[in-house]
């Protein structure tokens, strides 16, 4: 294998680049070029002082993901090369442009002084990837900056601008020009210099007198997020409290090295490593018959895009558009309402400001790409419109055909809908291959999944589109199949229908919620539904025919249905837009979930009105009832092709609903921590319990890979 560093001279000056594009990954390549290159600086008389820097966009950007799970090429691992830097015998400066992450950062603080562009960024994001920074970045980085801030750093995987860095100490210059002529001719300056006291790993810990408060204000905050919760976190701290704790900076590095073993062999690294190359996975798309990819279709430029529909998610999709700098039309047919848009964008833009995300300027900008209009013939020139109108088959055909009537032949014609069908949308034009759903997750601004539905006929042109303008306005875009709620939807209704007969059985809502927290979801089926509003799916139902038809009660959707949440609706209570839907707010727009005695109230009654025998119900009970439905429906939806990969599934699920990354999502967390043979016969076990029950049948390929994964 080839080295992928140089060196070369200017004046007394070495500079060491790194080589490997894109991103200048730490691969074994990388290693063994910046420890050969060292040693050529360090014999060569005529070099007084070194550069690291990075070549093309960016320092050294951290591990190569490539060698993650895999056996590592013999040479020198990360922590040789840091050592080979630091005990140099000329001093070395770090020029860090772009970003450095991890394993970036750690080969940062392995050098004599860190120079840093004002436009770079710089963190440990291991603790995602259910793992440390491994190659001394516990123990160094606490002799460069404030232990706090450290553990906040590190336990959390914050990214930092460089003017933060700068100002905790990280790096000691910021640098607005050419990065590498900033590093030259700061080497210069310092040459001659004595610089072995600047050896971070002979630094005492910042703030280690009152470390004993620090890591237990630390522990505490970590400790009410850890049930059910990622165990990297807590893993991280106690690795940084080695810098402190133990006797010799080396002692400190083999506890570092004791605790990353212990991660590297949990099931939630390996489950949080699989979701990291499973959000990647998704963008390369395949239609189910594997002739199509994003690979061999190019995607249509898009340079201005139209919403219908100003409500709050029309109004989420337009500043999500807007603030990726493409100009959009926001439509609505009633001028009240589309002030009332108008003025939302106008808040989310003020907020940005508020935050200091974007300036003055920038928000200025924002406003001047915004065009409200009360007419359609504004579409005629847009690439892309969304309509994101009421979830009603009937309004959205009203609007498809006028879509269709006055946009330009090339454009897409997008829904915004959760559920409905898209290929009778696409009925209704005359270019069902530029017809495609385009579900976006409310508020739609701030989540990042982007569930794109493809119909019958819908062209891999505009297929590559949407799933490149997905990328480029910042989302997660995976590509799904038609169906009613095509994937996350069609599982969350196993979910929410299992988690309504608990309720009904025994369990109040707060248990069942609790029970999943347990899990690791950050909140529970039933403030979720709160959250997203009652009425929503109320209405959903309504119009489906499913309520106030004389359909027996228990018998909606052609299985067991709790009418539960119908009865909290026609009560008032809508979640928290009301105040009080499963659980009391306090107020309308109230945040905080408060049991609710009138809502048990109206569980109690309804059961003892349909002779309901209540009963004791084990958490283990409720979870799998919760979650192993989800599961099989999802082995449905891979039997059907409306998923064609795990992947697409498992990202859906955990950046859309908030399924614990530690476990991998479920399809991941199916296969590798339950198994899917006990998966299998608990599905067995509850479909003799109830017979009445659809979706306890288990699917046939979840039935045919548990008996194989049986006999492994």
């Amino acid at each position: 294998m080839t080295t992928m560093a140089e060196l070369t001279r200017r004046g007394i000056i070495g500079i060491v680049k790194v080589k490997h594009p894109p991103v200048n990954a730490l691969s074994y390549g990388v290693r063994k070029g910046i420890t050969e290159c060292m040693k050529k600086a360090e014999s060569d008389p005529a070099i007084q002082a070194v550069v690291l820097c990075g070549d093309g966009r960016t320092f050294p950007a951290g591990a190569d993901i490539s060698e993650f799970g895999g056996k590592f090429a013999e040479g020198p691992d990360l922590r040789s090369v840091l050592v080979t830097i630091e005990n140099l015998r000329k001093p070395v400066v770090a020029a860090i442009h772009g970003t450095a992450l991890g394993g970036g950062l750690e080969v940062a603080l392995s050098c004599h002084y860190r120079l840093m562009h004002t436009t770079a960024r710089t963190g440990f994001p291991e603790v995602a990837l259910g793992i440390l920074p491994a190659a001394t970045g516990t123990q160094r980085f606490p002799r460069v900056t404030h232990l706090a801030n450290a553990i906040e750093m590190i336990t959390s995987g914050r990214h930092i601008t460089a003017k933060e860095a700068h100002s905790k100490g990280i790096v000691d210059k910021l640098v607005s020009g050419d990065i590498i002529q900033e590093g030259v001719t700061f080497a210069n300056d310092i040459a001659s210099k004595p610089y072995r006291h600047l050896m971070v790993s002979t630094k005492p810990v910042i703030g280690a007198e009152n470390a004993q408060q620090i890591f237990d204000e630390a522990r505490k905050r970590l400790a009410s997020r850890a049930v059910g919760g990622p165990i990297a976190p807590m893993m991280c701290l106690k690795a940084i409290e080695g810098a402190v704790k133990m006797p010799t900076f080396e002692k400190g590095i083999q506890h570092e090295a004791d605790l990353m073993y212990l991660l590297m062999t949990s099931g939630q690294a390996r489950a949080q490593q699989y979701a990291f190359f499973a959000e990647r996975a998704v963008s390369k798309w395949e239609l189910p018959d594997g002739a199509t990819n994003s690979r061999n279709t190019k995607p249509k430029a898009v340079k201005t895009a139209a919403v219908i529909g100003a409500g709050t998610m029309g109004t989420g999709i337009a500043m999500t558009l807007l603030s990726r700098g493409i100009p959009t039309i926001l439509i609505e047919q009633d001028q009240k309402f589309l002030d009332r848009g108008v003025a939302a964008i106008g808040k989310l833009i003020a907020y940005q400001v508020n935050k200091k995300r974007i300036s003055n300027e920038q928000a200025q900008k924002l406003h001047t790409l915004l065009k409200p209009s009360l007419h359609y013939a504004d579409l005629k020139d847009v690439d892309i419109v969304i309509e994101a109108v009421f979830e009603n088959m009937d309004i959205k055909k009203t609007v498809f055909r006028k879509m269709d009537a006055l946009c330009k032949p090339s454009a897409i014609l997008a829904s915004n809908t959760s559920n409905l069908n898209i290929d009778e949308m696409a009925t209704v034009t005359k270019r069902p291959g530029s017809v495609i759903g385009m579900h976006f997750f409310a508020p739609a601004n701030v989540m990042r999944l982007l569930e794109n539905i493809r119909g019958r006929q819908t062209s891999g042109e505009t297929i590559a589109t949407v799933m490149d303008l997905s990328k480029r306005i910042g989302k997660v875009g995976v590509l799904v199949g038609n169906c009613y709620g095509f994937v996350g939807n069609r599982m969350l209704h196993m979910y929410g229908a299992e988690a309504s007969f608990l309720i009904e059985e025994g369990c109040l809502p707060h248990e069942v919620d609790q029970c999943i927290k347990v899990f690791g979801f950050p909140m529970g089926f039933f403030q979720v539904a709160d959250l997203s509003g009652l009425d929503i799916g109320y209405k959903a139902r309504k119009g489906l025919g499913l309520i106030g038809k004389g359909l027996p009660e228990r018998f909606r959707f052609g299985q067991r249905y709790s009418p539960i949440s119908d009865i909290m609706v026609e009560n008032g209570r809508l979640g928290q837009k009301s105040g009080k839907g499963y659980y009391n707010y306090g107020k309308i727009g109230g945040r905080v979930p408060e049991r609710d005695p009138e809502t048990e109230e109206l569980i109690l009654n309804f059961c003892k009105k349909h002779n309901i025998q209540r009963r004791r119900i084990a958490p283990q009970e409720v979870m799998e009832r919760c979650l192993y439905p989800l599961i099989n429906e999802g082995f449905k939806i891979l039997q059907e092709k409306i998923a064609t990969k795990d992947e697409e599934i498992d990202t859906i699920w955990m950046t859309g609903y908030g399924w614990p990354r530690h476990t991998g999502g479920p399809m991941y967390y199916a296969r590798n921590f339950v198994g899917l043979p006990k998966i299998y016969e608990r599905l067995l076990y509850y479909k003799a319990q109830f017979p009445d029950s659809k979706h306890w049948e288990p699917c046939e390929l979840l039935r045919k890979e548990a008996m194989q994964q049986a006999k492994l």
